[in-house]
């Protein structure tokens, strides 16, 4: 039975999360005259976004010999043959006007020697063309500045500690509002025909990762149960230089990208420089690819991780001050000491099935950042495109819920009730069995034993408060994507079976779709239209 709610509110847009997608289409929305209410489930700033070290890949203009279309194909490339094209685009053509609105609310950026934007460069890119902030504390900027914008705007509440639980819907499956409970854990709903949903990823799934502690796979989860559709959700990248101090569980210090950008290399115990031999860029290959051959030299040389030379770098501490203070927290000093990394869960590729403005197949139901899944990131993501897709769909998702909004509608119907009780499984289970089944080298065998193991803990209940929303959402999570890596038995991007090591372009070369059965269970179908009707495949390649 679900409890009533002891309180309510009501608002044109209910937006849930406080990263850079969901202040920015907040923001935005309020701009367009909307009635807007922000919901996060922990501190405004303890998502994702202040973590992100590298930068915003973004042409500016102003870089000799790079243009959107080199951009374009960048991302193409790293995306391994499942990038929607047309959204890649969209995005990327509109990362210029999305950039200077950023600074135009107080954003401030690295300048370089000649008084323009300092510019680096990261695996995949073929340009210099990120721009940093701090440093490596690019996130950290982009979340000051939105934050002090939203909480400096009038009539734009920020409701901190409120979890969401559920979208509430009509008897026609419309989006009417959201479920959620209160920092005092009180059962309460929020009226409204729009919720847009940016609440990050699911890096918590393993057990070690460069994700804080909030980023559960909420939204994907409760945009599964609303009937949405989710896609590519094997894609998980792993970064593949977190800091290594020992076995460790949760978030670990990220060694940004851009350190290789500026001419550290990586070594293996012996001192040997082995990416020159994998690939053309060598060690600024995509990510996928330097995470899966760091994972083989370790198991090669029997090690726990392998070294990154940083050595040759000029100013190290001013430039990475991030990341030089982590090292020295550890009694590591990158200037003159090989520092020890290893590959990390890091940012989920797929998500919630939504078009380049947010929409889904769920009326009402808006999704941008990294829980939603445009076609962007294909089976990897290409560095510092992240902060970009949360900028610029943060932006198109504010006018299309505006647009959608002013079509003459009727009175908001009443929600039905919420859904009932679903799958629950202990976390620390969860978090074991993705990390040892699931990570970099995934086979059949692991994966029927990661699910048997998670099946063997998980009984059903109705979550009501953060850790219960959490654990069903972390459990949804990893049902899904078993299934799908399951599913997919090849080799792309970031997906990595060992039992299938070619990359399949003749029959793989399409996104696998996720919905729920009528029990609450993954149905994994793709793009040609296997197991998913033909409305929930908008947007997907």
């Amino acid at each position: 039975m679900t409890p009533p709610p002891s309180w309510e509110a009501t608002a044109d847009l209910v937006v849930v999360g406080s990263g850079v997608a969901g202040l920015t289409a907040a923001l935005d929305a309020v701009a367009a005259g909307l009635r807007v209410v922000v919901v996060t489930k922990d501190e405004l700033d303890a998502g994702s976004t202040r973590w992100a070290q590298g930068g915003i890949a973004v042409v500016l203009g102003d870089v000799a010999g790079d243009d959107t279309d080199r951009h374009i194909a960048d991302t193409l490339t790293a995306g391994a043959g499942l990038n929607d094209a047309a959204a890649v685009a969209a995005i990327v053509e509109g990362g210029p006007a999305a950039f200077a609105h950023l600074r135009a609310r107080g954003a401030v950026f690295d300048a370089a020697a000649d008084g323009g934007l300092a510019r680096t460069r990261e695996g995949g890119h073929t340009a210099f063309r990120v721009v940093p902030a701090g440093g490596d504390a690019t996130g950290a900027e982009v979340e000051r500045a939105l934050l002090a914008t939203a909480r400096g705007t009038g009539g734009l509440p920020l409701l901190a500690g409120h979890v969401a639980l559920d979208a509430a819907l009509d008897a026609a499956g419309r989006v009417v509002g959201l479920w959620v409970a209160d920092a005092q854990g009180r059962p309460g709903l929020l009226r409204a025909p729009a919720v847009l949903l940016a609440t990050g990823g699911y890096g918590q799934l393993f057990s070690s990762t460069t994700n804080p502690s909030a980023v559960t796979g909420d939204g994907v989860a409760l945009a599964l149960r609303a009937g949405a559709t989710a896609a590519d959700l094997e894609f998980v990248q792993f970064h593949p230089t977190v800091l290594y101090t020992g076995p460790a569980v949760g978030r670990r210090p990220l060694v940004t990208e851009a350190v290789r950008g500026e001419g550290a290399v990586l070594r293996d115990r012996a001192g040997i420089r082995f990416m020159t031999d994998v690939h053309p860029l060598a060690d600024l290959a995509p990510r996928d690819v330097v995470a899966a051959a760091i994972t083989r030299r370790m198991a090669a040389t029997g090690t726990d991780c392998v070294w990154l030379d940083a050595t040759s770098i000029d100013g190290f501490a001013a430039r990475f001050p991030t990341v030089f203070a982590s090292c020295t927290d550890a009694g590591i000093d990158p200037r003159v000491d090989l520092v020890p990394v290893t590959p990390a869960a890091h940012y989920s590729c797929g998500g919630v099935v939504a078009d380049v403005d947010g929409r889904t197949a769920v009326p009402g139901l808006y999704a941008a950042g990294e829980v939603a899944r445009t076609g962007l990131h294909g089976a990897n993501r290409l560095a510092s495109n992240s902060l970009l897709e949360g900028l610029v769909v943060g932006a198109r998702a504010a006018l299309s819920v505006a647009a959608d909004l002013a079509a003459p509608r009727g009175t908001l119907a009443d929600p039905v009730a919420r859904p009932g009780a679903v799958p629950v499984a202990d976390r620390r289970v969860v978090q074991r069995a993705m990390s040892a089944s699931a990570g970099i080298g995934r086979d059949a065998a692991g994966l029927a034993a990661a699910s048997d193991a998670i099946e063997s803990v998980t009984g059903r209940v109705l979550p009501a408060d953060r850790a219960g929303v959490e654990d069903a959402a972390l459990t949804l999570l990893a049902q899904a994507v078993l299934a799908a890596a399951g599913t997919r038995r090849e080799t792309r991007g970031c997906h990595v079976r060992t039992d299938f090591p070619d990359r399949d372009d003749v029959w793989q070369r399409a996104s696998l779709v996720v919905t729920l059965d009528g029990d609450g269970r993954p149905v994994v179908g793709d793009a040609r239209g296997a197991g998913v009707g033909a409305g929930a495949l908008a947007g997907v390649a």
